[in-house]
């Protein structure tokens, strides 16, 4: 990969390998001997070419200035594809999930939520849905500031009210890490929105409250069950959509009422922590709350009025 870098970063080593891509962090000898990390990716299609949707993402990541998304700093071709270079960041949140000797205060989980709502709704502004938000994908810099990263499956979407006499656009089923998928993903659904990464920032929420995931299926097939089991079966008068979706006379499930929230979380969790989940973790996506909707919550006022 150095063989393709520009002079102007010195490279110090492999941190990451994924799907989309390897990442190395590396010196900015131009900007004051900063660290960043560059990430290699792929672009070509069968057909030999940089994919029109690939370059729309990366043109929208260019004009993204969010504190809560992580900057692309800059760009440049290389043999395979494009690197992508960004700010280096030394945390993300799964890390700190993992570190059992200093576990995430209450006041940091609000702080965290917060931010990780205000990427969300900076991003949806812009017509970007994330598609993979888990604990691995947020992360954190040395000032404890928590940023939305990898848009390696991110994509532009169209609402529905801005071309409604198009058909609906459809997006692949494959995505998000299970344990983050929304349920109508894991019924195969191929129209969705924004709303699946409020369904996945509501699991992430869950896991920093309880310190455990709160579905973590082996298989699809257990993902989907676990979450039968805790909501209960869905019912078309609260989503009449269910049973038109793809998988879903496909897979059958025990019939169940579902788990109270209270039962779930830990005993000291307050009434606007569970109702901040309950907003975001349901089966209908027209009801789960917006990134927008979810920062007016009650939690977060109780959190300024705590604080003043």
């Amino acid at each position: 990969m150095d063989d393709y870098m520009p002079s102007r970063y010195q490279l110090l080593g492999r941190i990451g390998e994924g799907v989309h891509g390897v990442v190395v962090k590396a010196r900015d000898l131009q900007c004051d001997d900063r660290m960043v990390a560059i990430k290699k990716l792929s672009l070509r299609t069968k057909f030999g070419v940089i994919s029109l949707n690939t370059v729309r993402e990366i043109r929208a990541l260019q004009h993204c200035r969010c504190d809560n998304v992580l900057e692309l700093l800059d760009m440049y071709p290389d043999l395979a594809g494009i690197s992508l270079v960004f700010e280096y960041m030394p945390h993300t949140l799964y890390s700190k999930l993992k570190d059992e000797e200093n576990p995430l205060s209450r006041a940091t989980v609000r702080r965290y939520m917060g931010m990780l709502l205000k990427g969300l709704a900076y991003l949806h502004a812009l017509r970007l849905m994330h598609r993979d938000i888990k604990p691995a994908n947020l992360l954190i810099d040395r000032h404890d500031v928590l940023k939305i990263a990898d848009f390696g499956l991110a994509r532009i979407y169209t609402p529905n009210w801005v071309q409604p006499e198009q058909p609906a656009k459809v997006y692949s089923p494959q995505v998000a890490t299970r344990w983050y998928r929304a349920p109508e993903i894991l019924w195969g659904s191929q129209c969705y929105g924004p709303s699946i990464d409020l369904w996945a920032s509501g699991a992430v929420y869950a896991e920093m409250l309880r310190g455990v995931p709160l579905f973590a299926g082996a298989t699809d097939i257990e993902q989907l069950a676990l979450v039968v089991r805790t909501l209960g079966t869905p019912n078309q008068k609260d989503w009449p959509e269910v049973r038109s979706l793809p998988d879903y006379d496909k897979i059958r499930f025990p019939s169940a009422r579902g788990e109270r929230w209270e039962d779930i979380f830990p005993s000291c969790t307050t009434r606007d922590e569970i109702g901040l989940v309950d907003g975001l973790v349901r089966y209908n996506p027209a009801k789960r709350l917006t990134a927008d909707e979810a920062l007016l919550h009650p939690y977060f006022s109780d959190a300024v009025a705590s604080e003043n």
